[in-house]
């Protein structure tokens, strides 16, 4: 992929008001800063969202909102998947943008950014411009030290290794995306697409996002306080690294549950042992603690969305609704239908959903 030709702000007669006169400079103005390994999905759709509401019918003018893609040198970066972009240029001045947008991916884990990257974020901060996390691109944004007391929202496949490396930062996987005023982050993927319409709506107008969501065929906008969609457990403590990926293993097949000998050989230990693993580190073992993170993840749904109870029993793993509701009653205490009552209008709405097993 080739921008250094993407559409300049330009005004045409079909751009002028009721009154002939043509609109005023872009109402929103996104500057990207693409890491490598960037995450090419929550790029894409934050910054198509901008191009469909820019412009009418799809022309990508930027007329009323404008983005520019740079790179630290300016050279292409390679997206996790592998597809190349070649930015519009180097590192321009932050105060050129309202938002500075740092694109991370699937080099997180990387703990020695360029100074000069570094450099550059903090210049936007010290400047009022704010900043936006898009994916792993807020491990960036706390390698520079600018998060401070702020809340983050991680995405909760990365929340363990930013814990690790950011203890003190108060990070959520509980939403879509935060705004604390002047940082902004998101999970990434889709819920780039809801941070992108939120800030479109804030600066052009809800007509403008309506506008990018009809292009995009979506039917709704999702508010940033919708939660994940995830489960997992948050395993606390100093525990077996064998334990962890197991549940890990267990977490990513919560709808085919995979038998303990499988688990066993997926952390390369014999089933006896892992039994023991996880006997000693949980106080249970691990078929229960499979069913129990089930049960969690099912109440979850229950909770935070509008399915029914038998697709969220298949959904779970379990073999029908009567199968869910039998477990679910054991553990805790009331029918998934009983729940989803009590519930009333906090069902599919909740901003926080259920706590993790184990928090």
């Amino acid at each position: 992929m080739n921008n250094r030709d993407m559409p300049k702000p330009s005004h045409s007669q079909a751009d002028t008001d009721a009154n002939g006169a043509h609109p005023q400079a872009p109402r929103l103005r996104i500057g990207f800063v693409l890491l490598d390994q960037f995450t090419l999905a929550a790029f894409s759709g934050i910054i198509d969202v901008l191009r469909l509401a820019a412009d009418h019918g799809g022309r990508s003018r930027q007329v009323h909102a404008a983005w520019t893609v740079m790179s630290l040198d300016g050279g292409p970066r390679f997206s996790s998947c592998g597809a190349a972009m070649q930015p519009n240029s180097p590192l321009l001045d932050p105060t050129g943008f309202d938002y500075i947008a740092v694109c991370g991916g699937n080099d997180y884990l990387n703990d020695a950014p360029p100074a000069q990257l570094l450099h550059y974020l903090r210049r936007a901060a010290a400047s009022s411009v704010r900043l936006l996390g898009i994916c792993t691109g807020t491990f960036m944004i706390a390698k520079a030290g600018l998060v401070g007391k702020r809340r983050v929202c991680i995405h909760w496949n990365v929340m363990d290794a930013f814990k690790d490396r950011f203890p003190n930062v108060n990070a959520s996987v509980e939403r879509l995306f935060i705004d604390e005023g002047d940082l902004i982050t998101c999970a990434g993927s889709t819920a780039a697409i809801d941070l992108g319409l939120y800030l479109v709506a804030r600066h052009c107008g809800r007509d403008k996002a309506q506008q990018a969501m009809r292009h995009m065929m979506l039917q709704d906008i999702r508010p940033p306080e919708m939660p994940q969609a995830h489960f997992y457990a948050e395993l606390t403590g100093n525990l077996d690294v064998r334990v962890k990926q197991a549940a890990q293993f267990i977490e990513q097949r919560l709808d085919n549950p995979p038998p303990v000998a499988a688990v066993a050989r997926y952390v390369g230990v014999s089933t006896r042992q892992l039994e023991r693993l996880f006997s000693g580190c949980l106080g249970q073992s691990p078929a229960a603690f499979q069913r129990q993170l089930r049960l969690e993840y099912a109440r979850w749904l229950i909770k935070n969305s509008r399915r029914s109870i038998t697709e969220i029993a298949i959904d779970t793993g379990f073999a029908d609704s009567a199968h869910l509701s039998r477990d679910f009653k054991s553990l805790f205490g009331t029918s998934p239908r009983s729940f989803r009552k009590g519930l009333g209008g906090e069902a599919a709405t909740s901003a926080s959903g259920s706590r993790p097993l184990y928090a």
